[in-house]
């Protein structure tokens, strides 16, 4: 089925697209892993939509149809796949989806919210649900300020945690703790963030690792979804064994979460930096590759 798209947004991935990382198995490539609109035709067998519904996108795409789909393991389907990545995505007029991956337009939000959550929000749901956070548990957020980061310190504050945040820029500090964290700190030095936390949530990779693991309580969890930063670490078993510690991996998420985040929406300020016209394209990629925003930023459709 067909989606006419009215607001889409950037993630880091667009900018390794654009760089040829990694290569798309057949060009030309439509990237754009976030996006929202309204169902313009439909496909055969489709029966949950109608044309005009307004929509939000998965972005993690499946086949809905298989048993990894219908036991709530899509991440797990042999057809997954990131949309604007391994699928064409929503940076253009219309992008063809699977029924299984739409969800209704949150009632309430704006076309500009509802376009900008999903990847970034859907990963941070996912990560926290596999680290366990509980209500009244520390979060650390390593490095706030992105989509990702910025979703979690919001999703924390609202299943109860007590949220801290680090990043190098004083005014993300700030708004960090404006978002709801108890506490943010400065990024300088090489020790250990100055809280033991239940959960870290970090993906950032390489330069963060050490940090990251030393800030980790007995018990602790640290869940990661990339390696912005890079790939490559050294990890320190007896600290892990002796810890009690976890190190999880984590990205994406199932249809069946997509839906809860989805619902956590409405009580969620989707966090939006900047908008702008999809025609200002190379502009909005420049403000990315910058590292400046704080939140998502946006591109609206004609």
């Amino acid at each position: 089925m067909a989606v006419r798209v009215v607001a889409s947004a950037l993630n880091h991935l667009d900018l390794w697209l654009a760089e040829g990382q990694p290569r798309p198995k057949a060009l030309p490539m439509v990237p754009g892993c976030d996006g929202a609109g309204v169902v313009a035709a439909l496909g055969e067998g489709v029966t949950m939509w109608q044309p005009g519904d307004e929509v939000v996108i998965n972005p993690s795409f499946a086949c809905g149809r298989c048993p990894e789909c219908l036991s709530d393991r899509s991440v797990h389907c042999a057809k997954w796949g990131i949309m604007g990545e391994h699928y064409w995505g929503a940076h253009g007029d219309l992008v063809l989806v699977g029924e299984a991956n739409l969800v209704a337009r949150p009632v309430g939000s704006s076309w500009e919210e509802a376009g900008s959550y999903g990847l970034c929000g859907l990963t941070a749901y996912r990560m926290l649900r596999r680290a366990r956070l509980a209500a009244g548990q520390a979060l650390l957020v390593v490095g706030v300020g992105g989509g990702v980061s910025s979703a979690a310190l919001l999703l924390g504050v609202v299943m109860g945690a007590r949220v801290f945040a680090t990043s190098r820029d004083p005014l993300k500090r700030a708004r960090a703790v404006e978002l709801g964290a108890l506490e943010a700190f400065g990024s300088a030095g090489d020790g250990a963030f100055p809280i033991k936390a239940d959960v870290v949530l970090d993906s950032a990779g390489a330069p963060t690792w050490e940090r990251s693991t030393r800030s980790l309580r007995p018990g602790g969890r640290l869940v990661l979804c990339g390696a912005t930063g890079g790939a490559k670490v050294q990890l320190d078993l007896p600290k892990l064994f002796f810890g009690q510690q976890e190190v999880i991996g984590s990205t994406m998420g199932t249809f069946r979460e997509f839906a809860e985040m989805t619902g956590l929406a409405g009580r969620l300020p989707v966090v939006v930096d900047q908008v702008f016209d999809l025609g200002e394209y190379p502009a909005a990629l420049a403000k990315l590759r910058s590292g400046s925003q704080f939140g998502k930023i946006v591109l609206r459709h004609g």
